[in-house]
């Protein structure tokens, strides 16, 4: 549980036991489709709707780098030691 900044709380810790069960592949395609979707609201005129959707992008794309530091320097690897 102890990292090299101290003690994850209970949320950090309930939350990357939730995240790493998930495949990272998962939150590239989320953003694949959110663009996806955006582009096509924008070719049907919906600009705002297009806008709204093409903002998810990003966050799906940041929660899957999460979700790899997760797995990779999570709190997992830090029981797996001791």
């Amino acid at each position: 549980m102890n990292t090299e900044f101290g003690s994850e709380g209970k949320v950090a810790e309930a939350i990357e036991d939730k995240t790493s069960r998930v495949p990272s592949d998962v939150y590239l395609w989320a953003s694949v489709g959110a663009m996806v979707v955006s582009a096509t609201l924008k070719c049907l005129g919906r600009k705002h709707a297009s806008l709204f959707v093409g903002q998810w992008a990003a966050p799906f794309l940041l929660m899957g780098i999460y979700n790899k530091i997760v797995k990779t320097h999570g709190h997992d690897q830090q029981d797996a030691m001791q």
